[in-house]
């Protein structure tokens, strides 16, 4: 069965202040949702991990789930989301799901065609790096107890994979050991994230594990490896599980690749 992993979104509602400078992020979705339709990929779902809002209100949440719907509807299959830094708890319940606004952790499993999809929420509220609760955890390691048909996908922002030069504060799920840990000899055959706007990939005790650019943008290394800029990019990955574990094709979409920004790397950690 094949997915397609999308992360990083980073959409408000057209005209909201809170938009991304100089950026066409909901253009960038629509564009990746229409490339997946063109393709004919036929995906079961479509798997999207976090910030997919820019610091969203209620209207942003409103206007990022019919635009979610619509392409839902358009591809035939379901939608599953978790929640990033720049993401408001409050507000998404509200305006996503039609709830009453709490800051109540967003987490779930869902199943889909025998494969097991678990959400996680990794946020800290107000602080840009990640990290799963104990009250995820025990929950977690109940959900593992028992395999699913085609095994475990795992989605959640923040990576759980060491980044090399990459690494700096606020990248990673800060009790990563603890989560590798729970998901250690179990039916998991993939973890995804984002939060990074930047290709990796890695292979630990037979799990693969993504970390994938984003919609909105990506980020790249400068020469000195000082700052990273952020380049008018955009892509999404198309997933496959099969009898030998999991592949994954990045789709790198036609984009002007000019330059939103440069930021030290220094200042990450200062960054929500």
């Amino acid at each position: 069965m094949k997915f397609i992993h999308i992360t990083d979104t980073h959409i408000n509602a057209p005209g909201n202040a809170k938009q991304f400078p100089i950026a066409h992020h909901v253009e960038k979705v629509e564009q990746a949702f229409r490339h997946i339709q063109e393709t004919n990929v036929k995906p079961s779902f479509v798997l999207i991990t976090g910030d997919i809002s820019h610091g969203g209100d209620v209207e942003d949440y409103r206007f990022i789930r019919s635009l979610f719907n619509k392409a839902s509807e358009e591809l035939g299959v379901p939608i599953y989301v978790v929640l990033g830094n720049h993401d408001h708890l409050p507000a998404f319940r509200e305006g996503y799901l039609g709830e009453t606004p709490s800051s109540d952790k967003y987490y779930y499993s869902q199943h889909v065609e025998g494969l097991r999809i678990i959400g996680l929420n990794s946020q800290i509220p107000g602080q840009p790096g990640g990290i799963i609760d104990e009250t995820q955890l025990v929950w977690l390691q109940q959900q593992l107890e028992e395999p699913a048909v085609k095994g475990t996908v795992i989605a959640l922002h923040h990576p759980l994979i060491y980044l090399g030069d990459y690494t700096a504060p606020g990248m990673l799920v800060e009790n990563r050991n603890d989560v590798m840990q729970a998901i250690s000899g179990t039916d998991v055959v993939g973890v995804f994230s984002g939060h990074i706007h930047s290709n990796y990939f890695a292979n630990y005790n037979d799990v693969l594990h993504i970390a994938a650019a984003g919609t909105s943008f990506t980020a790249e290394f400068t020469g000195n490896k000082e700052y990273i800029s952020f380049v008018d990019l955009c892509g999404y990955s198309v997933v496959t599980v099969h009898e030998d574990g999991v592949t994954a094709k990045y789709i790198d979409l036609p984009r002007p690749r000019g330059e939103y920004m440069k930021l030290s790397i220094s200042a990450l950690s200062d960054k929500h």
